[in-house]
């Protein structure tokens, strides 16, 4: 009953949010938290830590850019391209790099992903190369509702949060989702029980790859354009520091970790300028240029201090006062 409360309240202040917040920054940092999401199904959920889920993140944002601004396509199957995209790719990333466990599927996974980068890097025909995927149209829902009105736009990229996040948490309470648990805590023995691991850990990754393939088309079509960040290793780098700070295997602990490594990214640099203007002292000014040390002082804090993240911290503190 907790739980359903507390969604409830925070679906509220996401439905007011708009009217507070800057809608175009509300968009973004709802996209990073589904794509956080998305990752801490894979890790959180089925043990299995990739660092290449940039590949999926750009080729979507790339594909559903193309669809729209090149193709003609609607903005629903511009949507679905894009994620077809995130899942063939994942497809094929997880066929290969499944056969190994550890770190070596780790690695795997990065070296497909740095593949994508560099295939974004020279097919500039399809991608813009260095210059990225510019002009991308919103398009209109249901060829009706025009989305380039930034409110109307927040309420549909709201919409598709929140079903991700509704697949995420009926996947994770399902029996699918219960064997992938298995798997993470004692995989030899779910073999033992007859439970085809390879599909299981297949199917995980297609589906992370598709939510977050899902995040990215949805971010192109927010800001407008695509570029190779989103492709960059550096981009599977930041989501995975998202799930660590907010709370591996936690639902909620993901949104919280993307909302404030998202917004220290674009609002650290605002907040040094103001106070370096009421306090007079110019340091200030160069806390947006050191954006990276501030987010690494974080994980570093929550490493030590915090093992579970903060979610999970939380979490493990009131069950323990419930102990008690």
């Amino acid at each position: 009953m907790n739980k359903k409360i507390g969604y409830a309240i925070a679906f509220a202040l996401t439905l007011a949010a708009p009217f507070v917040g800057y809608p175009v920054f509300l968009m973004k940092l709802l996209c990073f938290a589904l794509f956080a999401c998305a990752f801490n199904l894979l890790i959180g959920f089925t043990g299995l830590l990739s660092f290449g889920h940039a590949a999926f993140f750009g080729a979507a944002g790339y594909a559903t850019g193309n669809a729209l601004r090149n193709w003609g396509l609607p903005f629903e199957m511009a949507l679905l391209a894009g994620v077809a995209a995130g899942a063939l790719i994942g497809f094929v990333m997880g066929s290969l790099a499944i056969r190994r466990q550890g770190i070596y599927f780790s690695m795997i996974t990065l070296a497909l992903a740095q593949m994508v980068y560099f295939a974004g890097l020279r097919f500039t025909d399809f991608t813009g190369g260095e210059d990225g995927l510019q002009g991308v149209p919103r398009g209109k829902l249901l060829g009706m509702i025009d989305l380039h009105d930034d409110l109307t736009m927040y309420y549909v990229v709201l919409a598709i949060a929140v079903a991700g996040f509704a697949l995420i948490m009926r996947t994770v309470h399902s029996p699918f989702g219960q064997t992938l648990k298995a798997i993470k805590e004692n995989e030899p023995r779910a073999i033992s029980l007859g439970y085809d691991v390879d599909k299981y850990k297949l199917m995980a990754f297609v589906l992370s790859a598709s939510l977050a393939a899902l995040a990215g088309a949805t971010k192109t079509v927010v800001l407008g354009f695509e570029t190779l960040t989103d492709v960059h290793w550096a981009m599977s780098g930041l989501v995975i520091l998202m799930t660590l700070v907010g709370g591996m295997g936690t639902l909620v602990g993901p949104i919280i970790g993307a909302i404030i490594i998202i917004a220290l990214e674009n609002k650290l640099g605002d907040f040094g300028t103001f106070v370096a203007s009421h306090t007079g002292v110019e340091w200030f000014n160069t806390l947006g240029e050191a954006v990276n040390m501030v987010t690494g002082l974080i994980f570093v804090t929550c490493v030590l201090l915090f093992r579970k993240g903060i979610v999970g911290e939380i979490v493990a503190l009131t069950g323990r006062r419930r102990s008690a």
